[in-house]
Parts: structure tokens; C-alpha cells; sequence
């Protein structure tokens, strides 16, 4: 039975119109899995994602650094800036799509059809939302958004355009600026370990976040195609097969961070190394998990009644045909700007941003 309906007692080839648990109970199920879907969704890219926020535009801050001033017992001490900051701005998208039908069409259907249409509406919208994600991380380029109420708002991906001053890396004292997007300088054929990418991203991530005793929490996320590479490295250590007991001698890899979307496969010079598909050929992206995130992602205020996430939020009959709309309104911008570091696997030093669609 369906993962949706499987607890009503239906069969897959009942008519969903003529249901014995009525169209509500049905549509209630819809709804209460539409929630479970929102809520994975959240936990899965929460590596990404510090919070949501209604703000269209904010100050992002964090902690300055310096000396303090020395003075005489009858001085006042100048102000200092006590903090790094830097300014940010948040789209905020409608994304829509809708499940049509005729009069016959519909009293055709049955549960299993609608679990389908039900599970593609999900699968568009997970889909839609992995892509503005990665879009907002691994795209250098400054985006122009037209807000309808705020008007033109400066989209910023991570640190590296526009030559602003971040926070001094540990070991000085000095605001200076950072560079988020790299090209490596070598294909993704001549990873090793003297072309190792992975510790250039622990490096620059540590520089600004630091690292706990026994190493750093980095997790980088990588495509399939490096990952044969990555394994060939003399630093990496494979996560075991969890069905395979492993013998004496045999590093074992522990604490490993939850709720990683993709796969995680290993660990090697203080990063976790993670396969996620989605993650363009070619492309690396790290991660301190020790930081705030990177990413907020907007949504409507509270008191607009909008709701976050996807929602069923209407549904339409003029006869002979009926359509249910759903809407998932959102947007995802650079907050943390610092958190994240996205590299390039070409011959070339300059980072190209991918093609995502």
C-alpha cells in the first residue's frame, strides 16, 4: 500500500470519489505527509541553512577583533567597532503548480493516480528548492531581485565580489578581504596529494572559524566523478560498511555529522567528505559546521497567514474541470558569507560559476 494513504485501508485501485474514507480523510493524509516532507526537507539542508528570517535586508554580524586601549585611570576610552559586519539581502520567489482535470478524468482516479500526482507536486518542489539553494552558494555573480513592496535588492552570493573587509583570521588584527570562489588550477584527473583540494578548503575555513582539539568539523561535498580520486588520497579514511565488521587495525571513523543530504563517504585532512550528485561535475563545496550557516532563507511574515513551505492552497472548480494549486514561496540568500567555500576543478585559477537547472 502507498506510503501516503497506507494507514486508511484503501486499496491503490479504489476510485479516490467514491472512497470510503471520504475526500477529506484523504486530503488530510496529503497534507499531513506534505508536512513530513517539509520537515525532512529542513533537517536535510540545515548544514546550509541557519534560519528562516522575513527580513527582505539586514546587517550580518560577526564578532570584531583588536586590542584593548591602553589609558591613564582619568581617560575615557575611545568607541571601537566591536563588531565585523556587512550588509545582506533576501529574494523571496512564488513558485507554483497545479494538477488538472476534467469531470470524467477525476472520477476515474484512484488512490494510487493521486498518490502520484501528489508525489511528483513534492518531488517539483524539493527539486526547486535544491536548485535555488546550490544557485545561491555556488553562483559568484551579484544577483539584481525586484521585490514588489522593497523594489531592486543586491543578492550576494559568498564572500570574494565586491572587495568588502571581513573580520581579521585568527592570528591578526587586521579587517582584510576574502575570497570564497577559486579555481584550482588543476582537472579533477590530477587530485593527490600535492593537488589537494580539500586541504585548501580546511585551511581557508579554519582561518576564519577555527578548529576544535583533534581536528576540524568541515564537511565538503563533492560530485561522483571525484570521488574516486578522493578516495585515492593517502590522508583518507572510508566510512565502513555499516553491514561489515571491520577487523583490528582499521581506523573507525565516529561523531559523524546527521542530516547530511548525499552520501557521506569518508573523512580526510579534517573535511567529511560527502557524495551528493547535485553537486555540479567539477565543483567542490566546504562548509565549517561549527559556524552559522551560510544560507537564510526568506519567507512571508507571520502575519500574511502564507504559511513556509509547500502548501495545498486552493482548489478551483469551474465545470467541467477542477485544478489543485499548490505554492511554495521562498527565496535563499548569503547571510554568513564567511561559511563557505566553493572551488573550481579546472586548469584555470579563476572560478566559472556552473550551469544549474
Amino acid at each position: 500500500m502507498s506510503s501516503i494513504f497506507g494507514n486508511l485501508n484503501l486499496n491503490d485501485t479504489d476510485r479516490v470519489f467514491n472512497a470510503t474514507q471520504g475526500q477529506t480523510v484523504l486530503y488530510d493524509a496529503i497534507q499531513a505527509y506534505v508536512a513530513r516532507v517539509n520537515a525532512e526537507a529542513a533537517a536535510a539542508y540545515g548544514v546550509f541553512v541557519q534560519e528562516t528570517t522575513a527580513n527582505y535586508k539586514e546587517r550580518f554580524k560577526l564578532p570584531g577583533s583588536g586590542y584593548m586601549q591602553e589609558i591613564s585611570p582619568d581617560q575615557k576610552p575611545d568607541a571601537v567597532k566591536s563588531y565585523g559586519s556587512w550588509d545582506v539581502a533576501y529574494p523571496l520567489r512564488n513558485y507554483a503548480d497545479a494538477v488538472n482535470g476534467s469531470l470524467v478524468s477525476r472520477a476515474y482516479m484512484t488512490v494510487a493516480e493521486l498518490e502520484a500526482q501528489t508525489i511528483g507536486i513534492v518531488n517539483r518542489s524539493v527539486n526547486t528548492m535544491r536548485r535555488e539553494l546550490l544557485r545561491a552558494l555556488l553562483y559568484k555573480e551579484d544577483e539584481t531581485f525586484v521585490d514588489p513592496l522593497w523594489g531592486s535588492l543586491t543578492i550576494k552570493g559568498l564572500a570574494g565580489v565586491g572587495g568588502e573587509l571581513y573580520p581579521p583570521v585568527l592570528g591578526s588584527m587586521t579587517e582584510a578581504v576574502r575570497q570564497r570562489y577559486l579555481g584550482s588550477g588543476y582537472v579533477t584527473a590530477s587530485i593527490s596529494d600535492t593537488n589537494n583540494p580539500y586541504k585548501t578548503i580546511q585551511d581557508a575555513l579554519v582561518a576564519d572559524f577555527g578548529q576544535q582539539q583533534g581536528n576540524s568539523n568541515i564537511v565538503v561535498f563533492i560530485n561522483t566523478a571525484e570521488k574516486a580520486k578522493t578516495i585515492a588520497l593517502t590522508d583518507f579514511d572510508p566510512l565502513n560498511d555499516r553491514f561489515v565488521v571491520p577487523g583490528a587495525n582499521i581506523n573507525q571513523l565516529s561523531n559523524l555529522p546527521a542530516s547530511m543530504p548525499g552520501t557521506i563517504i569518508g573523512r580526510t585532512n579534517g573535511c567529511w567528505v560527502v557524495e551528493w550528485p547535485f553537486i555540479p561535475a567539477v565543483y567542490m563545496l566546504g562548509i565549517h559546521l561549527d559556524a552559522p550557516a551560510p544560507l537564510k532563507k526568506r519567507i512571508d511574515p507571520a502575519d500574511t497567514g502564507l504559511g513556509d513551505g509547500l502548501r495545498l492552497v486552493a482548489e478551483d472548480e469551474e465545470y467541467p474541470f477542477k485544478a489543485s494549486f499548490w505554492q511554495n514561496r521562498f527565496g535563499f540568500g548569503c547571510g554568513n558569507r564567511l561559511n563557505g567555500f566553493a572551488m573550481f576543478l579546472d586548469n584555470s585559477s579563476t572560478y566559472t560559476s556552473p550551469t544549474i537547472s
